[in-house]
């Protein structure tokens, strides 16, 4: 009993799945003929494509941080060497 209680609730949620596929051609068959008013709206669709993709502005050189670097180098500061750290830190520069 609860085998065929399975297999109806899978078949009842596997119809609707099925409703909505469309049809998919088999090997070997041909497309439907489409009509003329198919035809003019494929047509209208590939036009309106290209114009819209004409209305893209071409990429200009991307530099994201072009505005934030300066283009003038900074001036290296005065820092004070090894040596004066060194007898400044030491102790025989203290006075005792």
């Amino acid at each position: 009993m609860r085998v065929v209680l399975a297999a109806a609730i899978v078949a009842s949620l596997a119809v609707p799945a099925f409703a909505q596929q469309s049809h998919v051609p088999q090997y070997g068959e041909t497309e439907k003929d489409k009509t003329a008013s198919q035809k003019a709206a494929d047509k209208a669709a590939a036009d309106a494509y290209k114009r819209s993709l004409s209305a893209i502005p071409d990429k200009g050189p991307g530099d994201p941080w072009g505005t934030v670097r300066s283009t003038d180098a900074p001036k290296p500061t005065a820092t004070k060497t090894a040596k004066s750290r060194s007898k400044a830190g030491s102790a025989e520069a203290k006075p005792q």
